[in-house]
């Protein structure tokens, strides 16, 4: 049996930047306190959310280095390692290794892709070569690779492949992982709006783009879940599930970055190429963070 990285809300936290485009540091250490100080079980960071392909390696350093020493232990840091490059991959694996990371995070490999025989032997590549926990991260919608039930169950067998950030949106799919798996894979929603049913099939938690905004919320979802609280789970989730997909009314991050800005939670804007939220798309928005008393 694996033992999971974490339990309940991990958030896939944003990279705050200036106007002049430059990582804002001391708004993403306040940012990690927030966190921190309403519960957030893990903190997921250079993933896909923090805009990690803009990033300098010097700019990954210091976010890693940051989370790290903000978090003393307390709960785990897991810093995103993924590329279509096997090679990169790994380096940026050893070297989250190297700055503290407790875990990775891997992608499928994108654009180039690869077979499914190509994803096991992509991921056992990197997990066999450092000694932090190695999570993969399915989400198709962006790669145009997806991995497979009968593939995962061959990552399980791997000690130290610990599971999966699954964003296919595929609920039977997670089942079949599930059921094909057991205990020797952990399964962590990638998708806020369907931390529920995961998690009542067995995952761990979720990693949430949501709790940026409100970690504490998000908290109470996965924790209602673990303790078998389905009723409370069920009422919280269902009166914030607009807000889940609200944060989705354009391309992720700008709508979550775009709701901190307007809540006083100082994100700055997306660099290039993602641009300003388009302004239909940011009436919706706001319209629903209004109905929820958040503007």
């Amino acid at each position: 049996m694996k033992q999971p990285l974490f339990t309940g809300s991990a958030t896939a936290l944003v990279t705050p930047f200036r106007a002049d485009g430059s990582v804002d540091t001391e708004v993403f250490a306040r940012q990690l306190d927030f966190q921190l100080d309403n519960g957030t079980d893990a903190l997921f960071v250079c993933v896909t959310t923090s805009e990690t392909p803009t990033l300098t390696q010097e700019e990954y350093d210091a976010l890693v280095r940051i989370a790290v020493e903000k978090a003393k232990g307390r709960v785990p840091v897991v810093a995103g390692a993924g590329s279509n490059n096997t090679a990169r991959s790994l380096e940026l694996a050893r070297h989250a290794e190297s700055l503290g990371a407790n875990g990775v995070l891997l992608v499928t490999p994108y654009y180039n892709k690869t077979s499914q025989a190509g994803l096991v032997r992509h991921f056992t590549t990197v997990a066999d070569q450092i000694q932090i926990p190695v999570l993969v991260y399915n989400v198709p919608s962006r790669t145009g690779c997806n991995i497979k039930p009968e593939t995962y169950r061959e990552l399980s067998k791997h000690p130290n492949i610990l599971g999966t950030k699954e964003a296919n949106g595929d609920i039977s799919s997670v089942a079949k992982t599930l059921a094909l798996c057991g205990d020797d894979f952990i399964v962590y929603s990638g998708n806020d709006d369907q931390v529920l049913p995961i998690m009542a099939l067995g995952g761990k938690g979720v990693v949430s783009v949501f709790s940026n905004i409100l970690p504490r919320e998000m908290h109470e979802i996965a924790s209602a879940c673990l303790q078998g609280d389905w009723e409370r789970a069920r009422h919280d989730f269902l009166n914030w599930v607009d807000v889940m997909e609200a944060l989705f009314f354009d391309v992720n991050p700008i709508p979550v970055k775009e709701a901190m800005n307007l809540m006083g939670k100082a994100a700055g804007p997306c660099r290039l190429p993602l641009v300003e939220m388009e302004p239909k798309a940011k009436e919706r928005m706001i319209a629903v963070l209004q109905k929820h008393g958040l503007l």
